[in-house]
């Protein structure tokens, strides 16, 4: 099998497709999206996603009162535990079976997948103990949902912690508030992490009470795992869920100041993908003649290492289920009028392209004759609202990104069906809208991931509830408040490989006129000085796009330009220390140069005016953005391909002295 790395080497270059047209000039080094090709046919035992059935049953609105944890104090403690839940899916006699999950939920009254929905005010701060109970009945640590694979850089290999392990002391967790405004020892970054009863405290542990100060605008934050080397796996068994900021604008009641639609008009999805084995089962691939390995693993793995060929990390991961909150392929029912909704890309490694369809019919499962993509408008995203109520048919809807957005159900039929369609590919993304595999070469050949939910306008509106969204009257975010004078940073996304010959993304810099690819423990190049406003040059130097996630600070997204340079491939490459003193190796890169401007907006699906805490950096592109450090200590920044940060995609953030 052609791997990823060879397509790269013996594309020629075609340029990226239709999100960077206009590039001044190719890179020097020949790069083209090209789609893998996967197993011939399903293993046996996993369901096959186009025996089930599509938009029959309902999802769950994270918005919904009963779908929220309350506090009288704003105090709250939240355990992790282990259950079982409905998805929708179906055994292939037809019978619903239930699926084993990690959740979220309050302390003695059971947890949910996705774990249920804070909802907080402004300036009111949140204190969350979080309890790592994945314990059985007898009070025994459970062992892990899905395959771990004990090579990668982990809670448990660190210097001190390589005597535990999860069948003695428990799967290591930590939850972070994404997007939040959070002070160092409660960011909930990897090393913060805990074991059931805090048996293990990760060498960052501070305290078992989380304080969220809330001092930020409004927004649609999300909270997740974040352990260290296991986070797509932890993220993967259901560690998730919303967590909704208020201000006295947007104050989520019906009389708000911005004329937003207020619950029940304002919905709020986790869209996720999963594989599932018939019996209900989650099914993450990890071996030999599992899906993806062949991609990724391009020679036999140390036998003494990975007995059998694993488990092994892979550098992707896509489901063949679309999930929303936790329901696959749901529906819900909706009136003639204007509908929020908070779109939350939970996914493993999947950007998509969301456009909404009129079906051919109230019973369609498919887009077969359905009509051109009805506009909608994109009002908000990851940390906030926009400046103004944007226009668009689709939108580039990358991993652990939000987005708030209107549509309006009155201007479509009555008796119609909505599908919310994906036409992003099964396949790493390269900024085009295609990469979808030939159905003859994709897994399962009935490709089910270009639908994910639908909306079904069958119910009476109720006139006593005024409609009162206009979008040319919204308008809400200014921008950044900077302090001095912005000084810039050059940072860069590298493909390398490991000690095992695997895939390895990685993250580096510009450091002493050189660009350097550097794995997670190596000391820390990001460190800006507290209170300083930083221009950030993320130079993306492989063949994907990777969505970049900062924590502790909202961003500006300035703009895009081309770049060619040269590569030598890896060989000889750089040498990039590994955790284990081991050695692995990435391209060297010399010679880059700058071309024209990349000029994305909503045509292209890009819709970016408003406080972003993600940044889609396309493959041979400099993306800048612009942020401002006020709180110091440690923090993270890395690529939100959960699969990348778990395999060194990820580095320290350090504000101030003391990195």
């Amino acid at each position: 099998m052609i791997s990823r790395r060879q397509f790269f080497k013996l594309s020629a270059a075609t340029g990226i497709g239709l999100a960077v047209s206009g590039t001044a000039a190719g890179s020097r080094v020949g790069r083209s999206i090209a789609p893998r090709v996967f197993a011939d046919a399903a293993m046996a035992g996993l369901s096959n996603p186009a025996d089930q059935p599509k938009f029959s049953v309902f999802a769950p609105n994270a918005l919904d009162p009963g779908f929220k944890f309350y506090s009288p104090n704003g105090k709250y403690k939240i355990t992790m535990q282990q259950t079982a839940q409905m998805t929708g899916l179906v055994n292939p006699s037809g019978v619903p079976v239930p699926t084993t999950v990690w959740g979220y939920g309050e302390n003695g009254k059971g947890v949910t997948w996705p774990g249920r929905t804070f909802e907080v005010q402004k300036n009111q701060p949140t204190e969350v103990k979080w309890e790592n109970k994945l314990l059985d009945a007898a009070g025994n640590p459970l062992p892990h949902l899905l395959p771990v694979d004990t090579t990668m850089h982990w809670a448990y290999s660190l210097h001190g912690y390589t005597q535990y392990s999860i069948a003695a002391n428990g799967v290591p967790t930590v939850a972070h508030l994404h997007g939040g405004h959070t002070d160092s020892p409660f960011d909930g970054n990897p090393e913060y992490f805990f074991s059931p009863g805090w048996g293990v405290r990760g060498p960052r542990w501070v305290d078992k009470k989380y304080v969220y100060l809330n001092d930020q605008d409004a927004g649609t934050l999300w909270y997740h795992d974040h352990a260290l080397g296991i986070t797509r796996l932890n993220v993967y068994a259901g560690l998730a869920g919303f967590y909704i900021l208020r201000d006295e604008l947007d104050t989520g009641k019906p009389d708000n100041p911005l004329g937003l639609p207020a619950f029940p008009y304002e919905l709020a999805y986790a869209i996720q993908d999963r594989m599932f084995r018939e019996t209900g089962e989650l099914f993450y691939p990890a071996f030999p003649g599992e899906p993806f390995y062949d991609d990724f693993i391009e020679g036999e793995l140390p036998s003494d290492v990975f007995p059998g060929g694993g488990p092994t990390a892979l550098a992707e991961f896509f489901g063949d289920h679309m999930v929303v909150n936790g329901m696959i392929w749901p529906k819900t029912n909706v009136e003639p009028r204007n509908y929020r909704m908070r779109l939350l890309n939970g996914t493993d490694s999947r950007f998509m392209v969301l456009r909404f369809r009129i079906a051919a019919s109230l019973e369609a499962e498919d887009l077969e004759g359905a009509s051109d993509p009805v506009p909608f408008w994109v009002i908000g995203s990851d940390q906030g609202l926009a400046g103004s109520a944007v226009p668009t048919e689709q939108l580039v809807f990358e991993p652990g990104s939000r987005y708030d957005v209107v549509f309006d159900f009155s201007t479509v039929p009555a008796d119609s069906r909505i599908i919310m369609e994906n036409i992003a590919g099964d396949a790493p993304f390269g900024g085009d809208f295609g990469g979808a595999l030939d159905p003859e070469e994709d897994f399962f050949p009935n490709r089910q991931t270009d639908r994910i939910m639908a909306f079904d306008v069958v119910l009476p509106k109720d006139e006593a509830v005024l409609d009162r969204f206009e979008p040319a009257a919204f308008g809400r975010y200014g921008g950044n408040n900077d302090i001095g004078t912005p000084t810039t940073r050059k940072v860069a996304l590298f493909e390398g490989k490991d000690e095992y010959g695997r895939l390895q993304p990685l993250l580096g810099a510009y450091v002493a006129e050189e660009w350097k690819a550097i794995a997670w423990h190596s000391p820390t190049t990001e460190n800006p000085a507290l209170n300083t406003t930083e221009i950030w040059e993320v130079y993306n130097f492989t063949g994907d796009a990777h969505p970049v996630h900062l924590h502790l600070v909202n961003f500006e997204i300035l703009g895009r330009n081309g770049i060619t340079f040269d590569s030598d491939d890896g060989e000889p490459g750089q040498q990039v220390p590994q955790h284990n003193g081991a050695t692995g190796v990435a391209p060297a890169i010399t010679n880059v140069v700058e071309g024209g401007s990349i000029n994305l907006g909503p045509n292209d699906g890009y819709v970016e005016y408003a406080p972003k805490d993600m940044v889609t950096a396309l493959p041979e592109q400099v993306t800048r953005i612009k942020a401002t450090f006020d709180k110091p200590g440690r923090y993270v920044w890395h690529c939100h391909i959960l699969s990348h940060e778990d395999h060194e995609m990820m580095r320290v953030l350090h504000v101030g002295p003391g990195a």
